[in-house]
């Protein structure tokens, strides 16, 4: 009988002393997909490598945006948490497909792409399965003991019902921040999405209250990113023919799909990434509205749009949808106690009008959550660029003062430092690699010199990089490890 496969065994951290005498190597805030694939390719790091990861959440959620089950996901599988860096690791999508015995129907279904529920469940899988990582965990402060040389990062033990249950502190010699983004909501709708009376919601929360919107008399999706598509496909194939009752909104000019052209595609690769981060601070900050495609609507779910509309037109007649580009919120606020005026104008035109709805979808992205508070120990130590944002070097450092002789990696950079790629998936286990290259000062990961056609500037891009074996940590069976 053929074996079951299996995952791959964890293999137990090291037995530390909890104070500064045996501090850890590195110490994870946050377990996203960033720091989750820093996990992944330092388990089973030649020589050893003592990490340990915290973070606030009860479970792993590679994408709180990504609202419903069948929702589109970016995610090529082979930009999964390591295989760009790694492809012999037992840490890879498709190793996840075989030992869920699910490789051969993948194969079988010609799927480039990851759905969003998929994705979730492999990074749960591998979350699961390595040592380290502790959920359930609120890091509160990151400081510098420069009479130790180390980190001290205080954390917290958090209940079922979040609140502090134990305290701890940890010792680290480098510091790799993962902390992910929050919900960004406009500011004349923050008033709103704070009033738990008001139908105002970010697209977050959309499962949440997914029924109560499709019972709801007129719905308003604001924001044409992936979300905003998803959300307004997903009501749009479930409201009757006819009463429709929805309005698409958004500030960009028009319901655009994402870049997909292979040298279009360039752009998000640690070449350009090397490029736009030695630009000048005034040239990143103006190029960076032109990286915004990249991250727009998938053709398909445009397309699906379409058709479904298309198809509401076959008895005669045009739905009840209007779909409306260029325009942005001026205000809103409440009318009466169960609807929602927002106040419109025209990017182009100059023109203003009143939408009046019952409820509204805010897929207006996310932005870096605020490490103010966190780093709060740290603002000595850290330099800034003009607009007074953290510096970030090109080892994907936070630019301290000298004095402080450990390090401090960011594993999302924030697309002012690093450009349009900083937020793919495809640069993910590339940038893992660089940190840890980095942080050992060896090469376990060697990474190419060289990773795209196009010159993004005027220095020669050099010729191609002579290959360097990777060090020989012997075969890892797909099952699991030795």
């Amino acid at each position: 009988m053929t074996p079951t496969p299996t995952a791959p065994e964890p293999v137990p951290a090291p037995r530390r002393h909890p104070g500064p005498e045996r501090p850890h190597d590195l110490v994870g805030v946050g377990i996203g997909p960033g720091n989750l694939s820093l996990a992944a390719l330092a388990h089973g790091f030649p020589g050893g490598l003592d990490t340990v990861f915290y973070e606030r959440a009860p479970a792993f959620h590679s994408h709180p945006g990504r609202p419903f089950e069948g929702a589109t996901a970016h995610t090529p599988f082979l930009a999964d948490l390591v295989t760009l860096a790694d492809p012999t690791s037992p840490w890879t999508f498709l190793n996840y497909l075989r030992v869920r015995d699910r490789l051969l129907p993948f194969y079988a279904a010609e799927r480039l792409h990851v759905h969003g529920a998929e994705y979730d469940a492999y990074g749960r899988w591998v979350s699961d399965h390595l040592p380290g990582l502790h959920f359930g965990h609120q890091v509160d402060a990151v400081r510098w003991n420069p009479e130790l040389d180390l980190f001290e990062v205080d954390h917290a033990r958090l209940d079922a019902d979040g609140e502090t249950e134990a305290l701890g502190r940890a010792y680290a010699r480098h510091v790799a921040l993962g902390v992910g983004s929050e919900p960004d909501v406009p500011e004349p709708l923050k008033p709103l999405v704070a009033a738990p009376a008001v139908p105002v919601l970010h697209s977050a929360d959309y499962p949440a209250h997914r029924e109560a919107l499709l019972a709801a008399g007129h719905v308003t999706v604001v924001g044409s990113g992936q979300s905003g598509a998803d959300v307004f496909l997903d009501l749009l194939r479930h409201r009757p023919q006819g009463r429709e009752g929805m309005h698409w909104i958004t500030r960009t000019d028009a319901f655009a799909s994402a870049e997909r052209a292979r040298l279009g595609l360039e752009h998000l690769t640690p070449d350009h990434a090397r490029y736009f981060h030695a630009l000048p601070e005034q040239a990143r900050d103006d190029l960076l509205p032109g990286g915004r495609r990249h991250r727009a609507v998938s053709r398909d779910t445009l397309d699906a749009i379409h058709d479904e509309l298309y198809r509401r037109t076959v008895r005669g007649g045009w739905p009840d949808a209007v779909l409306t580009p260029g325009v942005h919120v001026r205000t809103a606020g409440r009318l009466a106690t169960t609807k929602v005026e927002l106040h419109l104008e025209h990017v182009r035109q100059g023109s203003r009008s009143r939408l009046t709805t019952d409820a509204v979808v805010l897929a207006t992205g996310y932005r870096a959550s605020p490490l103010h508070r966190m780093l709060a120990a740290l603002d000595p130590y850290l330099r800034r660029d003009a607009r007074d944002r953290p510096r970030v070097d090109e080892h994907h450092r936070l630019v301290l003062d000298p004095s402080v002789t450990g390090s401090v990696y960011v594993v999302n950079p924030a697309a002012h430092t690093h450009g349009p790629g900083a937020a793919d998936p495809g640069l993910t286990a590339w940038r893992s690699a660089a940190v840890l290259n980095h942080l050992t000062g060896k090469e376990p990961y060697p990474l190419p010199g060289r990773t795209a056609f196009t010159g993004f500037g005027l220095e020669p891009a050099g010729p191609p990089r002579v290959p360097v074996p990777a060090p020989d940590r012997g075969l890892i069976p797909l099952g699991g490890r030795p």
